[in-house]
């Protein structure tokens, strides 16, 4: 049978604002505090409660009380009112005040704060608005209180009942009985799926309008999640009928609604009517008018640049091919200028020649990439400091903590544009339509940006198709870097990249000293010669740390998905250790030494840089999808982890934030973007003919450096060659690019 403590809330010791997970003492008549242990719904210090549970021994913090229950209950006495007011659970009412306050009302204290407020300024120092100001917060905590509770029921997290009863305060109730799906729309956190839940424990039918209304809405916003900006309009009734199970006549009609409501934008596209969720239509609407502002014509003569190119390949002893010379001078006379290649075509050095031509002239340069490895590559390469993208936009805190992650918000935008004459973007392939957006805003005209990536690669993990729009869009200058040069065609790495990306066969005959393919048929095999590959052999060939190679494959699930591989991988690269703290988390275990990486944009995530002396250098906000990092300390007492990102950036993860993590020793092909690593394995034993394609084995041979090694079989392999086809991503940036640009053109008297 449970223990039984009652008393008084002392002392809150931690408190876990996500789940509820508290620490705090209880003061019993008579006897000494007691600490206790468990997860409060919500809870003051100076409250009464009734708590049931049994006493535990922590190893390292001695006896607990661990508690099942709590209730809160009215302050039997006089003491526990004064208690209750004195401890700052009223803002405004300490101690002496309380004492004052219980002297005069005795035991009718609550019901006069309650019933009778404008009496408490009968008390010396307590005016009739102060009063009214004390009613009202008590109200208030009572109020929280009963929402918390009534939230629970339906499964919402403390964290997320709190902001739920501060948007709505008092109408919640009335808001989760009428429409719960407005959950979706107003609050950060709940999605259809929580709010479709709620509606059908409040008894909203299955074909209400409102539901309806938000499952459109949630379509399209898993259409985002998938890399679209829009959905044909017979595709989204579609999906929307089947998620919904209604007739598609009731998804039609309320479709019709969101569009009066301006809520979704129908834009025509030939014979296909596009469906945008509406911040989705202006933001590409406006990337594309942005992009033709910037997209000036330089009228520099010919014979001017090409001496200055002349003189500086002197100076530097560069010999740029043809085309590299055609990128500077395009570059030089252009607004907007596109440059795309495929590994070993001298990207890098045609940049390098790009920022030489400008500094020669006296100009201001800036370099950024997606991410922070691609910047750190690009900073390598260039010798030239690069930062991310979301640090040159100086990524802050939002106000508002129900926006959604695409207002994040940065300080540089058209109110306090960058300050350069140049903009350089590497790794253009990434950069997804929202973070486009962003940029853009920062950018004045008159600057030249110059943006640069490999067309080839698998697009953004957001939303959009920017790079391949831009180029399909045939109104910026491209210039497509073609030549292999000599030193990149002796790596089979890269003779190999470009053999796939044209659809030629490659030689898999074990000759070459950087690409190796072993065959293998048993999935058993292949993870028992990753893991032999990755712990003992692969390390000293490449010079590199077991942590350093990664594992790529195209799928999730099955035998050789991401989620089997990296439960095998953790147990042979860092197996369970009394020395090293784990914490469960739903099919995952998270332990000390992991190599974990964030799948989702976090913008309010804190980081921080550390000299030696645990002295802060630097610090700032937000880990982006596809950060990978290291598990350093799991803390369950605080039910915290601290995890070590690139460049040393240390942020702690509370417990209830694990969904935005997943273990990295095996990472999706996709997720692999704008990596690069020494040595890249690859086990591929056939799949689904979408995902198993030429464009995602180009992008996974392309993320290493030194050595790619195939595990499996060589027919898998060609028939990826073989297999052009790739997973349809609806973006309307291109044409809507064109389409501007020809009102544009009409507009200054063209026929």
């Amino acid at each position: 049978m449970d223990e039984v403590v009652d008393g008084y809330v002392e002392k809150i010791i931690f408190r876990n604002a996500e789940n509820g997970y508290t620490v705090l003492t209880v003061a019993e008549k008579e006897k000494d505090e007691i600490t206790c242990v468990g997860t409060f719904t919500f809870i003051n210090e100076g409250e009464y409660v009734h708590l049931e549970g049994g006493y535990i021994s922590h190893p390292i913090y001695g006896e607990q009380f661990q508690v099942k229950l709590c209730e809160i209950r009215e302050p039997e006495d006089m003491l526990a009112m004064e208690r209750y007011l004195g401890s700052g659970a009223v803002r405004g009412i300490g101690p002496a005040l309380a004492a004052r306050i219980v002297k005069k009302f005795k035991e009718d204290t609550f019901r006069v704060m309650d019933e009778e407020p404008e009496r408490l300024a009968e008390i010396k120092g307590i005016s009739q608005k102060m009063a009214q100001d004390f009613a009202a917060q008590f109200e208030e905590k009572r109020g929280m209180r009963s929402a918390m509770v009534f939230l629970q029921q339906y499964g919402i997290s403390t964290n997320l009942a709190v902001k739920i009863y501060k948007f709505y305060g008092e109408k919640m109730h009335a808001v989760l009985q009428e429409n719960p799906y407005r959950l979706a729309e107003d609050i950060r956190g709940v999605g259809f799926k929580i709010a479709d839940e709620i509606a059908s424990k409040v008894g909203i039918p299955a074909n209400s309008e409102y539901r309806i209304r938000a499952g459109l809405l949630y379509a399209l916003v898993q259409a985002s999640g998938s890399g679209h900006v829009y959905l044909p309009l017979p595709e989204l009734l579609r999906y929307t009928a089947q998620l919904l199970e209604v007739m598609p006549e009731q998804v039609e009609e309320q479709l019709e609604q969101l569009r009066l409501a301006r809520k979704v934008i129908f834009r025509e596209d030939g014979d296909v009517v596009c469906v945008y969720a509406a911040n989705y239509y202006y933001m590409e609407l406006n990337t594309a008018r942005m992009l033709l502002d910037l997209n000036v014509s330089y009228d520099l003569p010919e014979a001017e640049l090409r001496a200055s190119l002349a003189r500086l390949q002197k100076d530097l002893a560069l010999e740029l091919e043809e085309h590299q010379a055609q990128a500077v001078l395009t570059a030089a006379g252009s607004g907007v200028f596109v440059l795309t290649g495929g590994p070993g075509t001298g990207k890098t050095t045609t940049i390098n020649a790009i920022i030489s031509f400008f500094e020669a002239e006296g100009m201001e340069i800036l370099l950024a990439a997606p991410t922070g490895r691609a910047a750190k590559r690009m900073k390598e390469t260039t010798k030239h400091e690069a930062s991310t993208i979301h640090r040159l936009l100086e990524l802050s805190k939002s106000m508002d903590e129900n926006a959604p992650d695409t207002a994040a918000h940065f300080e540089r935008n058209e109110s306090n544009p960058l300050e350069t004459d140049v903009l350089i973007i590497d790794e253009m392939s990434m950069v997804d339509i929202s973070l486009m957006h962003a940029l853009l805003r920062a950018v004045t005209v008159g600057t030249r940006v110059v943006l640069v990536g490999d067309v080839n690669q698998l697009p953004s993990v957001g939303p959009g198709n920017v790079l391949r729009d831009l180029i399909r869009s045939d109104v910026f200058p491209v210039v497509r870097l073609t030549k292999i040069f000599r030193q990149a065609s002796e790596s089979d790495i890269i003779v190999n990249a470009h053999k796939i990306n044209a659809g030629e066969p490659i030689r898999l005959d074990n000759k070459s000293e950087d690409f190796f393919m072993l065959k293998r048929t048993d999935v058993n095999v292949i993870t028992g010669v990753l893991i032999a590959l990755i712990r003992d052999k692969l390390p000293r060939y490449v010079e590199a740390t077991p942590y350093d190679i990664q594992v790529l494959t195209p799928m999730r699930k099955g035998e050789l998905g991401v989620e089997r591989l990296n439960q095998i991988l953790q147990q042979y690269l860092n197996p369970p250790s009394p020395q090293k703290q784990q914490k469960e988390f739903r099919q995952m275990v998270f332990r000390e030494g992991d190599k974990v990486m964030q799948i989702r944009n976090n913008y309010q995530l804190a980081w921080e840089v550390k000299s030696r002396h645990g002295i802060t250098v630097e610090a700032g906000e937000g880990i982006f999808n596809g950060d990978t990092g290291i598990i350093r300390q799991i803390n369950t007492f605080a039910e915290e982890m601290e995890i070590e990102f690139d460049e040393g950036r240390m942020v702690q993860y509370p417990f209830g934030q694990l969904e935005e993590l997943e273990l990295a020793y095996a990472v999706t092909i996709h997720k692999s973007q704008g990596s690069e690593y020494p040595a890249v394995l690859l086990p591929l034993l056939g799949g689904p003919r979408m995902l198993f394609n030429r464009n995602l084995l180009y992008t996974a041979v392309t993320r290493a450096k030194r050595c790619v090694t195939i595990v499996g079989s060589p027919e898998t392999v060609q028939a990826m060659i073989d297999n052009e086809s790739e997973q349809k991503r609806y973006s309307g940036l291109a044409s809507c690019i064109r389409e501007i640009a020809q009102e544009d053109w009409k507009g200054r008297g063209g026929l």
